[in-house]
């Protein structure tokens, strides 16, 4: 299958493989771009856990001086695998999905085992933080990167990519599903993709993709991209 990957290249480089050895033909077309943001002084002593819900909030972190044994909640495996190569051994992990990791914390971490800090992008797709909030956690979010729309493209890729519209298109986010729709009507593409399926995490994402007209919408959790193949 013609398989349409739309992440930054360093967040989906595995998988481009992965998919490439199951012998599938892969498109990559970045639709967002990602920058780092200066944040505040972290006084580190006033904090006894971390959530990071993006491996990108681990790559824009001074992390030299954190104590790598504080307990670390990641959203799923590559978030994991980010805190871990930068050193933190207590990490507890989700399986992509934010309800779950509320979970995952409220079994691990009691409102009364002292401060979170939770570092993120500048736009979440969940309230995360407001909810343990509500629950009577002490938490303080701090921003340190931003997306960014790739309004860029290649245009022979572009034009290579009309004559072959993919089979498959993950879209990652809310972000990325508006760079999409932006990157269709700008290429004036829209009656193109009724035979494609398109992947979205969480239906907020897909509802900005409704008004084009696909094979079939299918909703995921980062980690199950290679076992939605098995349903088409």
């Amino acid at each position: 299958m013609h398989i349409l990957l739309t992440r930054p290249l360093e967040d989906c480089s595995e998988m481009i493989l992965k998919l490439k050895n199951l012998g599938h033909q892969i498109s990559h077309l970045p639709l967002l771009k990602i920058e780092a943001v200066q944040y505040e002084k972290i006084n580190l002593t006033d904090f006894n856990a971390m959530i990071f819900t993006s491996a990108n909030a681990i790559k824009y972190l001074n992390s030299k001086d954190f104590d790598k044994d504080i307990p670390c909640f990641c959203v799923g495996n590559a978030t994991e695998k980010k805190a871990r190569s930068a050193g933190f051994q207590n990490v507890f992990t989700a399986d992509g999905n934010v309800s779950n990791l509320k979970e995952i914390i409220f079994q691990n971490f009691n409102s009364s085992d002292g401060k979170i800090l939770y570092i993120s992008g500048e736009l979440l797709s969940s309230d995360l933080d407001n909810q343990l909030i509500k629950e009577g956690y002490n938490l303080k979010r701090i921003v340190n990167y931003k997306t960014i729309h790739n309004e860029t493209f290649d245009e022979k890729f572009v034009e290579k990519l009309k004559l072959q519209i993919p089979d498959i298109v993950y879209v990652y986010s809310q972000n990325s599903a508006a760079s999409f729709l932006n990157f269709i009507k700008n290429y004036q593409s829209e009656s193109l993709w009724m035979n494609t399926n398109l992947m979205c995490i969480g239906e907020k994402t897909s509802s900005i993709l409704n008004e084009i007209k696909w094979k079939k919408i299918f909703l995921f959790n980062p980690g199950e991209e290679e076992f939605l193949l098995y349903k088409i």
